[in-house]
């Protein structure tokens, strides 16, 4: 091959390998800029709410560009729905591990319900800031004002809503769940103490709401009498 052919190839193979190289910073680069935002989102909205935060707090929290958010965010609403979304995904990653936990501990369902709400009081309890639940805020909040939002809580709620009942149902086959009511029904009334419990959190700067929710719901009503 004549030397500048040779030279030639070099060349194309070191630019194609460093567009690659910079291909790839600008992908992790795009990645965590976009992960930085929704992390600075969900600490300013649970500690500020979404009407108290603007999209400078949001970027200068996030230690990126100005011009940065509107490149992965098309309005604050869609960034409230992604932060839902986000918010979710991690509150599900902590419910799977604190499941498998449970699961491996106690045989009865029940118990191990009890014992992932035990995991979940002491996580409340160790904070500083008890801000309450992210989506129980939102919907507080926004519900009424914007549809996606609210599509995007529904969603959120309904996984939770499913992983609980699933809990309760197998109670029932177990033995310890009562069998007069339907596992989504108490899934639901479940939900409404609880959200309940981390606004009196919030009030009174207090797990002993949660504390009590606990033991109201999972050690008296919903077990069975037998």
């Amino acid at each position: 091959m004549p030397p500048c052919l040779k030279s030639l190839r070099f060349y194309i193979c070191v630019f194609e390998t460093t567009g690659h190289i910079i291909a790839s910073m600008n992908t992790r680069r795009t990645e965590d800029f976009r992960e930085k935002l929704l992390e600075a989102g969900v600490s300013l909205f649970a500690r500020t709410g979404y009407h108290g935060t603007g999209v400078k707090d949001i970027v200068e929290h996030a230690g990126v560009p100005k011009g940065s958010f509107y490149n992965y965010f098309e309005s604050k609403e869609a960034f409230g729905a992604a932060i839902l979304h986000h918010y979710a995904e991690e509150q599900a990653a902590e419910w799977r591990q604190y499941s498998r936990e449970a699961d491996a501990a106690a045989a009865d369902p029940l118990l191990a319900l009890r014992m992932i709400y035990e995991r979940i009081v002491v996580d409340y309890e160790a904070c500083d800031d008890r801000d309450g639940c992210l989506l129980g805020n939102f919907a507080g909040e926004i519900a009424q004002s914007s549809e996606l939002c609210r599509d995007a809580a529904l969603h959120t709620v309904n996984e939770w809503r499913g992983g609980f009942a699933d809990y309760l149902q197998r109670g029932q086959e177990y033995g310890s769940v009562r069998q007069d009511l339907a596992a989504d029904a108490m899934a639901d009334l479940f939900w409404n103490a609880w959200e309940g419990s981390l606004l009196r959190m919030k009030l009174e700067h207090s797990v002993e709401p949660l504390k009590l929710c606990v033991h109201l719901m999972l050690d008296l009503f919903f077990k069975s009498p037998s």
